[in-house]
C-alpha cells in the first residue's frame, strides 16, 4: 500500500508535526536516573562522538581532580591526575584520558571526518588546537601553534566548505580558521563589549545561515557576517529589554529546526527560513553587584527572530521561570529543551544563587501562549561550568556544575562529579511506542539533494510521521556549538502489516521516502544522527556521514 504524501498536506501539518503532548496520552513530565555518582571530573565541556562515546573534559589548572592516571602516563614516582574522560552512555563505563594543555572555557567542535576538533583555552592551552578520534584507545594529541591568537571564552561553527571558524575569545575582536590560515578583523566583538572586566560578549551565539553566512549574536545585539569576504551583511535590531545575554550575563541561544518540506521541487535553489531563539540572561551590571554579595534576579524573556527575513522583527516571550546559565539542547522532535543554570546572579565563581532544577520544553511551532511547559526537576543543582548533550537514544546527558576555583566538596554550591541523564517526555511507557529504526537505503552515506529510504517497525499505525537529521554539538558554558536540526522533505511513505505470532496485534513496517538537504549551506559535510518521529516519538538515532570534504585537519 502507498500513501502520498504531498507538500500541500505536509505544510498543514506543519503546526502539530512537533507537538510533544498528544491527545488522549497521559501527562508525562520527564524522567531523571543518576548515571554515575562519580566519573572523577567535572564535566564542563562536553562532545558526542559518532561511536557513541561522550569526551567530557574541565581544566588542567584546577588542582588535583578525583581521578588519577595510570602510573605509565605519569613522570616516574609522581602522581598525576586526569582532566578528561571518555564516557560510555551504554554501559556507563569510562576511561581517563590525557591531557596536558589548559583547556579552561575553551571551545570546539566535530570535523567533517567524525574527530573532535578542540580549541584553545587557558596560559599554555590558549592557542592550542587538540584532536580525538573515535576508536577504542585513542587518546589526545594536542598541537602547539594551532592558532595564531589566544582563544579563551571563544565559539566555534563548522563551515559549508568543512572547515572550522572560531570567534572570538576575550580580547580578541576576530576570527580565525582550523586548518590555520589568516586572522580577519570583527569590529562588532569590540562594540558590543560592555567593559573590560565584565565583557558580557564572550561565548558569542553563532549560527549558520541558510545563505552561508553567520549569524553572530553578542550582548544584547546580531549581525549576519560574510566570513569569506569580512563583511557585516546584515546588522539585526537590538534584543528588547536591557538585559545582555553572554557570557558572564550567560543567556543561551539556539538555531530553532530548518524545514526542507518542499525540496525536492526546487532542489538546491530552496529559500529555507531561519529562526534563531536567544533566551535568559541578566542586566549588564549583575556581575559586579553579585561580586559585591548582591544577586540580580535573572531575565525570563526569550527573543525569537526570523533571520532570513528582509525586514526581522524580535518576537518576545516570557520562560516560566527566570533563567541564568541555562543550556538549550535541541531533541529529535524539533523542540527545545533548557536546562540547568540558576534565577539569580551570574556565570562566574561563587555569584549565582537559587539553582533552577526544572527544565523546560519549548515548542517552536505552538501558539506563543502555550510554547513552555514545566518539566520534572532533578535534585542536583546545576550551576556554573555544568553542560547538557543529547544522546542518540533521544535522552540528554546532564553533568558538571564547579562555581568554586578548584574542586571543592564543602562549598555552598559544591564541585558536582556526577552524570544524570534526563529522559524528556515522548520517553514516558504511557507514551505510544517508539519506532524502531532498522535500516537507511542505499547507505550511511548520503550525497546532497540524495533520495533515500528510512526503514522502521511500529507496533501501530501512525497517524503523522516526519524525519530530522542532527548534527552533533560540542556543548559548554550554556551553548550547543554547531547544534542544527533539520526536517527533511519526504515522498511516498510505503507500509505494510503482519500480525505478530500467536495473537492479533500486528507489527506495521515503513518505508518512507526521503531527500537529503540540498547543499552545504543547509548541512556542512560530516556525522549526523537520522530520526525518524511518528506521532511525537522519536526512534533511536542512526549515524549516518553527508558527503566528505578533503579538507586535512
Amino acid at each position: 500500500m502507498v500513501a502520498k504524501f504531498s507538500v500541500l498536506l505536509l505544510l498543514s501539518l506543519c503546526s502539530v508535526l512537533f507537538t510533544v503532548g498528544l491527545a488522549g496520552q497521559a501527562i508525562h513530565n520527564g524522567k531523571w536516573k543518576l548515571l554515575k555518582k562519580s566519573i572523577g571530573v567535572s564535566a564542563m565541556h562536553m562532545a558526542l562522538l559518532p561511536n557513541d562515546r561522550v569526551i567530557v573534559f574541565d581544566r588542567t589548572d584546577a588542582g588535583p581532580s578525583n581521578l588519577t592516571l595510570p602510573q605509565e602516563r605519569c613522570a616516574k614516582d609522581q602522581i598525576c591526575y586526569a582532566h578528561s574522560v571518555e564516557f560510555n552512555p551504554g554501559n556507563r563505563n569510562f576511561r581517563p584520558l590525557t591531557i596536558s594543555t589548559d583547556t579552561w572555557c575553551s571551545s570546539g567542535a566535530l570535523s567533517t571526518n567524525g574527530e573532535l576538533i578542540q580549541t584553545g583555552g587557558y596560559g599554555v592551552g590558549e592557542r592550542v588546537v587538540r584532536r580525538f578520534k573515535p576508536c577504542a584507545n585513542c587518546d589526545w594529541k594536542e598541537d602547539q601553534n594551532g592558532l595564531n591568537v589566544p582563544r579563551w571564552y571563544a565559539s566555534n561553527q563548522v563551515l559549508p566548505d568543512g572547515r572550522v571558524v572560531i570567534i572570538g575569545g576575550r580580547f580578541q575582536f576576530n576570527y580565525e580558521f582550523v586548518p590555520k590560515s589568516k586572522i580577519h578583523s570583527l569590529p562588532f566583538l569590540e562594540e558590543t563589549r560592555y567593559s573590560v572586566y565584565v565583557a558580557n560578549n564572550l561565548y558569542p551565539f553563532v549560527h549558520l545561515a541558510p545563505d552561508g553566512n553567520l549569524f553572530v549574536f553578542a550582548n544584547d545585539r546580531a549581525i549576519l557576517l560574510d566570513y569569506v569576504n569580512n563583511i557585516v551583511v546584515k546588522r539585526f535590531p537590538v534584543l528588547p529589554g536591557g538585559v545582555s545575554r553572554n557570557y558572564p550575563s550567560t543567556g543561551s541561544s539556539a538555531l530553532l529546526p530548518i524545514s526542507l518540506v518542499g525540496q525536492k521541487s526546487s532542489g538546491s535553489n530552496f529559500p529555507a527560513q531561519a529562526e534563531v531563539l536567544v533566551c535568559g540572561g541578566t542586566l549588564a551590571d549583575a556581575n559586579v553587584k553579585a561580586d559585591a554579595g548582591v544577586f540580580v534576579p535573572a531575565t525570563k524573556t526569550c527573543g525569537r527572530l526570523v533571520i532570513t527575513s528582509e525586514n526581522p522583527k524580535w518576537e518576545v516571550e516570557e520562560m516560566p521561570i527566570n533563567r541564568v546559565m541555562g543550556d538549550m539542547i535541541m531533541l529529535p522532535t524539533g523542540d527545545v529543551l533548557i536546562i540547568n543554570g540558576a534565577a539569580k546572579g551570574t556565570a562566574g565563581w561563587g555569584v549565582a544563587r537559587e539553582p533552577v532544577l526544572s527544565p523546560v520544553l519549548y515548542k517552536p511551532w505552538h501558539k506563543e501562549s502555550s510554547r513552555f511547559e514545566v518539566l520534572t526537576p532533578t535534585t542536583i543543582p546545576r550551576l556554573y561550568h555544568s553542560t547538557a548533550h543529547l544522546l542518540s537514544d533521544g535522552r540528554v546527558l546532564v553533568g558538571g556544575s564547579n562555581p568554586n576555583a578548584n574542586y571543592n566538596f564543602t562549598a555552598l554550591y559544591p564541585t558536582e562529579l556526577s552524570l544524570e541523564a534526563f529522559s524528556p517526555p515522548y520517553l514516558s511507557p504511557s507514551w505510544k511506542s517508539r519506532p524502531l529504526l532498522s535500516s537507511v537505503k542505499p547507505g550511511s552515506e548520503l550525497g546532497y539533494v540524495q533520495r533515500f529510504y528510512v526503514e522502521f517497525r511500529l507496533n501501530y499505525e501512525a497517524e503523522k510521521i516526519y524525519v530530522t537529521m542532527v548534527a552533533p554539538s560540542f556543548t559548554t558554558h550554556s551553548f550547543a556549538m554547531n547544534q542544527r536540526l533539520l526536517v527533511l522533505d519526504m515522498g511516498d511513505v510505503r507500509k505494510s502489516r503482519t500480525k505478530k505470532p500467536g495473537g492479533s496485534k500486528s507489527n506495521h513496517d515503513y518505508s518512507v521516502e526521503s531527500y537529503a538537504p540540498a547543499r552545504t549551506e543547509l548541512a556542512p559535510p560530516g556525522y549526523y544522527l537520522l530520526f525518524v518521529v511518528c506521532d511525537g516519538v522519536p526512534s533511536r538515532g542512526m549515524w549516518f556521514i553527508r558527503a566528505k570534504t578533503m579538507i586535512k585537519y
